[in-house]
């Protein structure tokens, strides 16, 4: 059977176009038929439209009997096609991940190795890592686990369990303001989706000593290292440790007393020596940061099996933590990030760090295994 299609481009220049997919994506695939027409609008990077009537139709060069009745259409996430895996892409601040559906299984859906291949930016989808939606363990709702894009296994990711409840609310049909408890290899952590749609999160209390972060680096604070010096590629630089049960090594300035300019940094040198230094047994995080007043922080980030990223919401949580134990901070922060701003809160009352931020899905798809 031959199939038609026919494509109308208005086109008066030869000027690029970007196509622009919205949310109504999802409702086009869930009610897809081959003998459907589709329309597309074209647009410039400043938001123009220079394509307002792309069309795309199909039909059948013979007639076909259909059933009078069609079954009705199945949600994008539901289907089951083997050899497929079904994603939804969503970002936390820049910090973009692929969210796959697994709560049928307690394995995930995917190898580290498959992972790798998918967070590829030129040859697969693009992520700084893969989440999986997993059934809940000791009395949670939900377990999460993590590839990073390098394939390793965090214990926790902050904007990526952001986006992990936002997955969880279009799953199950969420509406409003809603709260679950998730197990991760962090522990437990409460997240609670905001009637704004921002997500708050409960990371629990921050793990300070030193051998349990971990560092090798000697403690000089009761069992934790604040303000210590860590020599990298021959500069000492003043480094406080904290785990939001990921590794983290916070940086504020050098030994020198010189206040770092985090836009001045060259990440992509400086990050990896930090990351598999031989004071952290199991890599680390590294946050570089600029105080601009006791309420407001600016963060640059090289993550443990990712690189550099546009947000690291553990990271963020590390930075206020460490920043208060430096005395440059008080316990209520906005830190500002490369791909927008972070609320962080340490709470005195319990001791536990609260994260509010922004999730968003970019779009729905699906990649053969």
């Amino acid at each position: 059977m031959a199939i038609a299609a026919a494509i109308s481009l208005p086109l008066t220049s030869p000027t690029r176009c970007y196509l622009n997919i919205s949310d109504q994506f999802r409702s086009l695939s869930s009610s897809y038929s081959p003998f459907s027409t589709c329309q597309f609008n074209f647009f410039k990077k400043d938001s123009t439209r220079i394509c307002p009537s792309v069309r795309i139709s199909t039909s059948a060069s013979m007639s076909i009997q259909t059933p009078e009745k069609s079954s009705p259409p199945t949600s994008f996430l539901d289907r089951r096609e083997s050899g497929f895996l079904h994603f939804v892409k969503y970002h936390g601040l820049g910090n973009d991940f692929i969210l796959v559906d697994n709560r049928n299984s307690s394995e995930p859906k995917i190898t580290p190795e498959q992972a790798v291949k998918l967070c590829d930016r030129n040859f697969g989808i693009g992520a700084d890592g893969v989440i999986f939606v997993m059934p809940g363990i000791n009395g949670t709702d939900y377990t999460v686990r993590i590839f990073n894009s390098d394939g390793s296994e965090p214990e926790m990711c902050g904007n990526g369990v952001r986006c992990f409840a936002r997955f969880i609310a279009e799953l199950e049909n969420l509406q409003g303001k809603q709260s679950f408890t998730v197990h991760s290899g962090a522990g437990l952590i409460v997240l609670e989706i905001q009637d704004d749609g921002q997500v708050k999160v409960d990371m629990g209390e921050p793990i300070l000593k030193a051998s349990d972060v971990p560092t090798r680096l000697p403690a000089n604070k009761d069992q934790s290292v604040v303000k210590a010096e860590l020599n990298v590629d021959g500069v000492t630089w003043n480094a406080t440790c904290v785990s939001m049960g990921n590794p983290h090594c916070v940086i504020f300035g050098s030994k020198e007393g010189q206040n770092l300019q985090v836009d001045e940094l060259k990440l992509a040198e400086i990050g990896p020596k930090f990351e598999h230094h031989e004071m952290f047994p199991a890599r680390t995080n590294t946050e570089f940061v600029q105080v601009f007043s006791p309420s407001h922080l600016k963060m640059r980030v090289w993550e443990r099996g990712a690189g550099a990223t546009l947000a690291c919401g553990t990271g963020a949580c590390a930075t206020v933590v460490a920043a208060v134990l430096e005395g440059r901070a008080g316990r209520n922060c906005t830190v500002e990030l490369p791909g927008g701003p972070l609320q962080i809160e340490w709470r005195e009352k319990d001791n536990h760090v609260y994260m509010t931020g922004p999730a968003e899905a970019v779009f729905y798809g699906s990649v053969p295994l």
